[in-house]
């Protein structure tokens, strides 16, 4: 039986390290915040990416350290966004991650110190990319691409009487 119970367990561990290579280790998170970046494209605002992430600190310690400057990394990240344009050479609306990962890490390395920050994972480092742009002028509520099958069409309008006068 016990046999039975570590086969089982060595199956599992594979995936155990492959979760902890997405969300970093226990206790090493600090908790997901959100950033608001706009987007442009010749000097024309075209809407915003809502970005959610997670900053992985080296150690639980760092970690700490890490959650305890938040409003000063948070500061300097509206800054970076606003600063230099972080879409795709070839669509403004899309966000260029990799650049902006290691924008954004070098950013809190500078606050916090090198060693103390790992990496930052946008969303859930799996299917949710943790990026949605939201155009300035939309006709209906953005949806984000993992919902797209749930998706109906409107209702159609219905006029709403108007009062009488008294």
């Amino acid at each position: 039986m016990r046999l039975l119970v570590l086969i089982a367990l060595a199956a599992l561990a594979p995936n155990a390290v492959l979760a902890a290579e997405k969300a970093g280790d226990p206790g090493t998170n600090v908790e997901r915040h959100f950033l608001v970046a706009p987007m442009s494209k010749d000097g024309k605002l075209l809407g915003y990416s809502y970005i959610t992430y997670v900053l992985v600190g080296s150690s639980q310690s760092a970690a700490l350290e890490i959650g305890a400057k938040i409003a000063f990394i948070q500061d300097a990240y509206v800054r970076e966004v606003n600063a230099s344009p972080i879409s795709l050479a070839s669509d403004p609306t899309a966000v260029d991650a990799p650049l902006l990962a290691s924008r954004l890490v070098a950013d809190a390395r500078q606050i916090v110190g090198a060693a103390k920050v790992a990496r930052i994972v946008f969303g859930d480092g799996d299917k949710d990319t943790g990026i949605q742009f939201a155009p300035l002028h939309t006709t209906q509520t953005p949806v984000r691409a993992d919902q797209m099958d749930n998706v109906t069409s409107p209702p159609p309008s219905q006029t709403v009487p108007a009062k009488p006068k008294p």
